[in-house]
């Protein structure tokens, strides 16, 4: 009978293994603990892992993965990085993000939380803002049912949305908007 997973590094290795099977490589590993001395979680600590995974086919992509574990329990997210074309390349910035959750709402996995991210940077001040680097970030956060249901629920689901991620990446939409590589 599956065990619920209680601790974070049970986690990561079902996280792992799930990325892993669908020929992602485990790029990077880091773990933190931190300590809330002030405000609502005085005295809470947290451990939390990132995780970075490349992929020889996508050499200008990522899988990256947040961990944490507090007194509440585990949670965490898978999430696909794509840098995206320059800024004057692309249409405005409310179209790329409809576009964005639109290929999102196409090849993620149904009834999972997928939030959609857009970050735009300026590498140092004053810069043009035409010279923006643009990074989408497409994530789906682990369900506190497959925590729940143990490590074989959690690695279906890592394995699932990384295949949901290569489907995304094939998508045409995908191909507009993404920097050449």
């Amino acid at each position: 009978m599956p065990q619920p997973l209680l601790t974070l590094e049970p986690l990561i290795d079902a996280v792992c293994a799930g990325v892993v099977s669908r020929g992602w490589e485990l790029s990077g590993l880091q773990k933190t603990t931190s300590t809330a001395f002030e405000g609502r979680w005085e005295g809470d600590s947290t451990r939390s892992a990132y995780l970075f995974f490349h992929h020889h086919d996508h050499e200008d992509v990522s899988v990256d993965v947040y961990l944490d574990e507090t007194s509440r329990g585990l949670q965490g997210n898978l999430a696909l990085v794509l840098d995206l074309r320059a800024l004057p390349e692309l249409p405005p910035v409310p179209d790329v993000l409809a576009a964005l959750s639109e290929m999102a709402a196409r090849h993620m996995l149904e009834g999972y939380r997928t939030p959609v991210t857009l970050r735009l940077r300026l590498g140092d001040t004053p810069r043009p803002v035409e010279r923006a680097t643009l990074e989408a970030r497409i994530k789906l956060a682990l369900p506190a049912a497959g925590v729940e249901a143990g490590a074989g629920a959690i690695e279906a689901v890592a394995g699932a949305t990384v295949d949901a991620f290569r489907s995304l990446l094939a998508d045409p939409t995908s191909h507009v908007l993404r920097a050449e590589s």
